[in-house]
């Protein structure tokens, strides 16, 4: 495979020295890990990342003035919401510290988050003799990429905690999930769950989902196992969702075909359907068992 020839010099990966990112979890920090335990939308992640330039070695091995300044930025991305913003953006100070830190609202994320870092050129340059410089501000003389997956025993979409007194939802439900029939339509904008405020229990636990209690849980995995319940029983009602069907990712037919993949593996989705059909009471127990609900909890 042919590699991209930049047109101008880059210095050495080694003048910049980064650290891991770290997460922060009841205040505890953590190198950042493949996934997030117990992660649900009500959680803001705290990210922090110390990283060292060898400025000067930086700026000479690009062909640089040693005024020109140079950025340190960093970009965050979701691949659940198809979100992406900013971490920071800051010049390189002359000794060449630099402290990445970010909060990144849990409403805003989903899938797999993407960190990329980046060295660049604080700002265009004008003049010289040194073509082989880079000119264009935001030119990338070095980057790196981190990534975590989100998960954990809370539902994986946007979450609303509400007054069901105030809705047309029994006043004494814990929580009603709303889901869309357009299986191609964005998971993100087909699915929500809506919690009873007064059910303290649930709303207390989803508070805590970071590092949960014992009591949290157990409503947790009982809120998991009825959300897959009603989202497993909602997909089979749909006749277009069947053994053919194919999703682009992030999709609603996408994430149940994942669903059902995780709790059926090996079942095509006619046998499912059939099952279901035709002993219901069963079926349920069977998907009771599947999704292991209270497992570890004994």
């Amino acid at each position: 495979m042919a590699h991209r020839v930049l047109p101008y010099k880059k210095p050495l990966p080694a003048v910049v020295q980064a650290g891991d990112w770290l997460l922060s979890v009841d205040g505890e920090e953590m190198p950042l890990p493949e996934s997030y335990p117990y992660w649900d939308y009500q959680t803001t992640m705290r990210l922090r990342r110390a990283v060292k330039v060898d400025l000067r070695r930086a700026l000479a091995e690009s062909m640089l003035d040693q005024s020109t300044e140079l950025a340190l930025a960093a970009i965050w991305t979701s691949t659940g919401s198809k979100l992406r913003g900013t971490v920071m953006r800051t010049v390189v100070p002359e000794n060449g510290e630099v402290e990445l830190r970010a909060d990144l609202p849990g409403a805003d994320l989903g899938g797999v988050v993407l960190l990329d870092t980046a060295l660049v050129l604080a700002r265009r340059r004008h003049g010289g003799d040194r073509p082989v410089a880079p000119r264009r501000g935001g030119s990338v003389l070095w980057s790196d990429r981190s990534q975590i997956r989100l998960q954990g025993d809370a539902p994986q979409f946007p979450i609303a905690i509400v007054d069901f007194d105030r809705t047309n939802y029994p006043r004494d439900a814990a929580w009603h999930l709303e889901i869309g029939t357009n299986l191609d339509a964005a998971t993100m904008g087909s699915l929500l769950l809506l919690v009873n405020e007064k059910k303290s229990v649930v709303t207390e636990a989803l508070k805590g989902a970071g590092s949960p209690r014992v009591e949290d849980k157990i409503a947790l995995s009982a809120l998991y196992a009825d959300v897959a319940r009603t989202m497993v029983d909602h997909a089979l009602r749909l006749s277009e969702f069947d053994d053919d069907s194919h999703f682009v990712d992030e999709t609603l037919g996408a994430t149940l075909q994942e669903l059902f993949g995780r709790l059926f593996p090996g079942r095509s989705i006619v046998d499912i359907r059939l099952a279901a059909q035709e002993s219901p009471n069963l079926f349920a127990s069977e998907l009771q068992a599947a999704v292991k609900i209270f497992e570890g909890l004994a």
